[in-house]
């Protein structure tokens, strides 16, 4: 499974992903864009170290797991598994997913490590999850979202629910990869399911 921070605000919900995944025994490719280190650095108190190796270092202290579930690449590591269709993961998360990614992805461009993972995931036809964070939307966004959309990828816009009567910022974001782990086939107890108690 490859997971991708983007620049955008939000990197609390692929932390917590990336907690939850680990601690289901998933295997993480993780990719963090450069403006998306310096997005962690806004919205957390936690100051990323600039290269992969120490990232896995620094994010294996914070979620103590077998250090063989967790790879850490930088966006100009063509040789990761995940920039080849014979090593394509079965789904990919981008969260949070800058329009800017969003536009590069449905252009195919592929000038960086994610945008090419994500160009495998859809020529193997396999699950690409996008999280775009923006408001509002421009016409120029949701054509972009369409033509991913159409091509097989999954727009989620990370949007929590009022519905379970939320009292801390941790429950709205845990609803939100309540719903990211559901579409990823990864069993959760996060958040309750609408009219099952």
């Amino acid at each position: 499974m490859a997971l991708a921070i983007t620049g955008a605000s939000g990197v609390q919900y692929a932390f917590r992903l990336l907690e939850c995944l680990l601690q289901a025994g998933v295997r993480v490719h993780l990719m963090i864009s450069k403006p998306g280190q310096v997005v962690v650095g806004m919205d957390t108190d936690w100051t990323l170290p600039g290269r992969p190796a120490d990232i896995k270092t620094f994010l294996l202290e914070k979620y103590p797991v077998n250090p063989d579930l967790l790879d850490v690449y930088g966006p100009d590591y063509w040789n990761a598994p995940v920039a080849s269709g014979s090593g394509v993961p079965e789904a990919m998360v981008v969260c949070p997913c800058t329009t800017g990614a969003l536009a590069s992805m449905a252009a195919g461009t592929c000038n960086n490590l994610m945008e090419r993972a994500a160009d495998v995931v859809i020529k193997e036809r396999k699950k690409l999850i996008l999280m775009p964070r923006e408001m509002p939307f421009s016409a120029i966004h949701l054509e972009n979202m369409l033509r991913l959309s159409r091509v097989g990828a999954i727009i989620m816009p990370p949007n929590p629910a009022f519905y379970t009567h939320p009292k801390t910022v941790e429950e709205m974001i845990d609803f939100v990869v309540a719903r990211v782990l559901d579409q990823l086939d990864v069993e959760q107890q996060l958040a309750p399911r609408w009219g099952l108690d």
